[in-house]
């Protein structure tokens, strides 16, 4: 080889290497730069009742969540939560108060699922994400923008495991449920606030489970009590006066009104108990489920839901792609899994989220 070649060689070396190194020296200075350039972020949260014990549970998740995504990428988080009792009017003022400060993402558990538009509207506007959770927007509303997301479970599974739990306990001790002997079991329902998809489908699906397994129930009475101990308290009370012994199975939407319903059960005079069935798995529904006061409850994943959330909310408020484990379904949605809590089981659910 001439010495010209040899020196055409090297210098078409030199200048590949010295393109290789600008382009990587280039990229980690962008990454650098992007790095530095998001100090914090800042998340709003507003939730249709501040009072309801699922939701300041869940609403503990998403802070211990936003705490350790923090932590873990040195980026700060500013979490605003407020309550707007039940008026969605209030929290259209938040989600305006949220877009004025131009928060980087709003997260909403809605008053009314039928009523988004205006939420939407304020935010899209201002081209700010939202992140809808628990209770799922009308397909048409989520269609409106592509930065709408949606976080909670299945209403129909959570039903369905409610009639399988009291399938099992049927299956265990049918004559000791049926107290009265006469094959048919009686109950009561009590339902969260009217026009709810998941108390209006849990209603549904948990006896149809029942009946669909070859069971005869009669309906004593079915009352709405608005996801509340108190108001359960209230309800069940006035049918342990007129029915007394006569109710076997107690069916509940969430486990605070199954607690209100054992709480009257505790103030009467009625010795044997019905059975009673809830949705959540707060701890306190757990810690009855433990003592056998009640037969089950269902778990919903309060947990895996404010870890969605926080996860959707940062990818979007620093520019990154939604991690592939928050499992997106059409790219809008999260649906996390229910599961079945009887005394068989609930000392794991507890040690899992003690």
């Amino acid at each position: 080889m001439s010495g010209k070649n040899k020196l055409k060689i090297g210098l078409v070396s030199i200048i590949v290497i010295a393109v290789i190194l600008f382009l990587g020296v280039r990229e980690y200075s962008k990454q650098q730069q992007e790095s530095h350039e998001i100090k914090s972020i800042k998340i709003g949260v507003s939730i249709y009742d501040e009072y309801d014990t699922y939701m300041m549970t869940l609403m503990q998740e998403i802070t211990a969540w936003a705490k350790q995504k923090e932590t873990e990428d040195g980026i700060a988080i500013t979490l605003e939560i407020q309550g707007c009792g039940g008026s969605q009017i209030t929290q259209n003022d938040q989600i305006e108060s949220f877009v004025d400060k131009n928060y980087d993402v709003v997260c909403v558990g809605l008053v009314d699922r039928t009523d988004a538009s205006g939420v939407i509207e304020k935010c899209k506007s201002a081209d700010i994400p939202i992140v809808f959770f628990n209770r799922e927007l009308v397909k048409e509303d989520m269609e409106r923008w592509d930065k709408l997301y949606y976080v909670g479970a299945n209403a129909a599974d959570s039903g369905n495991m409610q009639g399988e739990i009291i399938i099992d306990a049927l299956e265990e001790n049918f004559d000791g449920i049926d107290k009265n002997g006469d094959g048919i079991l009686q109950y009561v329902m009590l339902e969260g606030e009217p026009g709810h998809q998941d108390a209006m489908i849990r209603t549904e699906n948990s006896v149809k489970t029942v009946t669909d397994a070859g069971y005869t129930l009669q309906k004593l009475g079915d009352e709405i009590a608005n996801w509340s101990r108190v108001q359960a308290i209230t309800k069940a009370s006035a049918w342990l006066e007129e029915f007394g012994e006569e109710i076997e199975i107690i069916f509940a939407n969430n486990d605070e009104m199954a607690l209100g319903a054992l709480e009257a059960l505790k103030n009467s005079k009625i010795q044997q108990y019905p059975i009673i069935v809830g949705v959540d798995g707060i701890p306190a529904g757990l810690d009855s489920v433990k003592k056998k006061e009640m037969v089950g409850t269902v778990y919903h994943d309060y947990r895996g839901q404010a870890k969605a959330i926080v996860q959707i909310a940062y990818a979007l408020s620093v520019g990154q792609e939604i991690p592939e484990d928050v499992n997106l379904v059409d790219d809008k949605y999260v649906y996390l899994p229910y599961e079945k809590i009887t005394y068989d089981n609930v000392q794991e659910y507890i040690r899992m989220l003690d």
